[in-house]
């Protein structure tokens, strides 16, 4: 077993270096969702791809993503920090010339999950690096820095994805990871602290809790991706949902009494972390909700395309950008249940907010809300992780970090499920309930829907009934899908809400990160005592 102490002393430049090394792979990665995305007809139309499978460019990914985080920390103990990022970001860069040369809808998807996979161990890897390469003192700095990427890519993505689709082609949404992925995959093996892999480990891999994880994970990902369309209960996705949980359940109770578990589960026992996690998962559902709530609403109700949706939405990104300084301030000197609480109850607020939008909101009207969610997601992620992670031994952050961006990317999946439904489920009869006012002579539903009073009260009289309903239709439509989407912003509000109402149980935080200098940082062997 390796036995080389966490840093108690100034990290070398070198290690600071290959950390915004690690943050800036993890940035390509979170990115690389949403470039993805605003490029599907143009990738549909010249890989003659069906419209019922294109969505399966993206959720390919994201399958092979969720199964991959809460594996880091095993891959942690056998690679090393270093060995992994340098694996992951490997994989991710050749993969991705993979996908921008695919002549076909199967090899794209085969470099999807190959691009997935490798995307989602770097993500739980930077967390895990800000408790394993730096002493206590600069866990805000290090918390911030990652923080920030991790936020601030979905909130860029349309801008950058629009920009790239209008002024090259799509094949340059899965190049621009090549040279940054170079670059870190050469220069990190230097700079990482050089730790020796334990690959004896392989030996002790679990395939079937492996299995059983894949299983219910995958099976989750694709219930919850045709539950808006298909129904929650319909047979299929009854099947998936019963599947899921019962390969869950399985795969906890063995785990649970494995001598070497691929996830360490018994993290879960400590109060704090366990609140972390739910805080987490509420994080997961506004913030990756409101940047998918936002382009639909935008792109079908406003009628504007990806570059202009991006730089509406470059709001949230800049009040990020000016308060991640002060949130990694005040985070070393505060109450991070305090900071919690303060984040989630402004994220609540600036979710709210977006519930009363009229069906003419745009930049104005969105601004002030996307201000506040953008100074309160600093506070809904750096302070709950510094209260999640920062009472484990060094031994368990690796798994622990793992599980903790597991539920946050489990919460984004469920929150766009849920703002789906709402959005297919709740629109057809607002819609409905609008022409029966329009046809009952309402004004306030004439003026709802945007139509010219003047021209409702004093129809001309050679304008047939079939020219009003083709006139009114998509006026109705509208109006009706901005209902629903107000609907589903009051949706994660309250869940921003519950999130502020967990956080009083969390206790008062312990700090063991002082002591974690006598501590291994890869321990292949050791079970963790439940705290």
């Amino acid at each position: 077993m390796n036995e080389r102490p966490i840093e108690t002393d100034a990290p070398r430049a070198a290690t600071w270096l290959g950390f915004v090394l690690m943050c800036l792979g993890m940035f390509m990665a979170i990115l690389d969702i949403q470039v993805v995305a605003t490029s599907l007809p143009t990738i549909q139309h010249v890989l003659a791809i069906s419209q019922d499978a294109m969505s399966w460019i993206q959720t390919a990914y994201l399958i092979a993503e969720i199964i991959a985080i809460p594996l880091t920390g095993w891959l942690t103990r056998v690679l090393t920090l270093r060995w992994l990022f340098v694996s992951a970001i490997s994989l991710f860069t050749l993969a991705s010339i993979g996908c921008a040369f695919s002549g076909s809808f199967s090899m794209l998807i085969c470099f999807r999950v190959l691009q997935g996979f490798a995307g989602g161990t770097l993500i739980p890897a930077v967390f895990s690096a800000v408790f394993l390469l730096f002493p206590l003192r600069l866990h805000p700095i290090a918390t911030t820095m990652a923080g920030i990427m991790a936020v601030l890519a979905p909130t860029v993505g349309p801008v950058v994805g629009g920009w790239i689709t209008e002024t090259f082609s799509w094949h340059w949404l899965f190049l621009i990871n090549v040279i940054p992925g170079v670059i870190a995959a050469s220069a990190t093996p230097f700079l990482l602290p050089r730790d020796k892999p334990n690959l004896s480990d392989l030996a002790t891999l679990d395939g079937y809790s492996l299995g059983l994880m894949v299983v219910a994970l995958s099976s989750l990902e694709i219930a919850l991706k045709q539950a808006p369309q298909q129904g929650w209960l319909s047979p299929v996705n009854s099947i998936l949902f019963v599947t899921s949980a019962a390969a869950a359940i399985v795969f906890a109770r063995r785990t649970l009494k494995a001598a070497h578990p691929i996830v360490e589960l018994s993290t879960l026992g400590t109060r704090a972390f366990a609140i972390g996690c739910a805080l987490s998962f509420c994080l997961g559902v506004g913030l990756f909700g409101s940047v998918y709530l936002m382009p639909v609403f935008l792109a079908y109700v406003r009628r504007h395309d990806a570059f202009e949706i991006g730089t509406i939405m470059l709001v949230t990104g800049v009040a990020q950008l000016i308060t991640a300084p002060v949130a990694g301030a005040l985070e070393s000197r505060c109450d991070p249940r305090w900071l919690s609480a303060m984040g989630f109850g402004l994220f609540a607020l600036g979710l709210g907010c977006s519930a009363f939008q009229s069906r003419i909101a745009d930049f104005d009207e969105m601004f002030w809300p996307q201000v506040l969610r953008g100074i309160a997601i600093m506070f809904c992620l750096l302070p709950p992780t510094r209260l999640a992670l920062g009472a484990l031994t060094a031994a368990q952050v690796p798994d622990a970090s793992g599980l903790f961006n597991l539920m946050r990317n489990l919460g984004g999946a469920i929150g766009i499920a849920l703002i789906d439904t709402i959005l297919y489920g709740r629109t057809a009869g607002h819609a409905e309930a609008l022409r029966d006012r329009l046809i009952a002579g309402d004004i306030t539903a004439a003026r709802a829907i945007g139509l010219d009073v003047h021209l409702f009260t004093h129809r001309p009289p050679d304008v047939s009934d079939a020219t009003v309903e083709a006139y009114v239709r998509p006026m109705v439509e509208k109006a009706a899908f901005a209902l629903s989407t107000n609907e589903a912003w009051a949706l994660l509000a309250c869940v921003a809400l519950f999130g502020l109402m967990l956080i009083p149980f969390a206790g008062r935080p312990t700090q063991t990160a002082d002591t974690r200098s006598s501590r291994p940082t890869s321990a292949p062997n050791a079970r963790s005592p439940q705290q």
